[in-house]
């Protein structure tokens, strides 16, 4: 199973991003599939994630500002981010769940200039 991530970028405060990630490899729909991020000097810490049934969770700082989505027909997943701050400055991370087992993606720099 491989994840490829992309769409992080340098933005304004307030402005918008979209990441997308797409998985292969896998004939099976992953059962859940989340973005992390890791800011600067911080531990990697769960941003989102969304199960195949589309059952949904975000991380406190992010509910209202953040959606994310997944194309199960394609193991997609993305991450609609507005009304973005400085402090969601990262390294964002895909990770798919397939039978226990979490795979990642390498990860994607968003940077929000004040």
């Amino acid at each position: 199973v491989q994840l490829q991530a992309s769409g992080g970028g340098l933005v304004q405060a307030g402005g918008s991003l979209t990441l997308s990630c797409a998985g292969s490899g896998s004939r099976f729909v992953f059962t859940a599939m989340s973005w992390y991020r890791q800011a600067p000097g911080k531990q990697r810490k769960l941003v989102a994630i969304i199960t195949k049934g589309g059952g949904l969770n975000y991380e406190g700082s992010v509910k209202g500002r953040f959606i994310i989505s997944r194309d199960n027909a394609r193991n997609q997943v993305f991450l609609q981010m507005n009304n973005l701050k400085p402090e969601d400055t990262a390294v964002y991370y895909c990770v798919a769940v397939l039978d226990w087992v979490d795979y990642w993606g390498q990860g994607t720099l968003v940077t929000v200039s004040s």
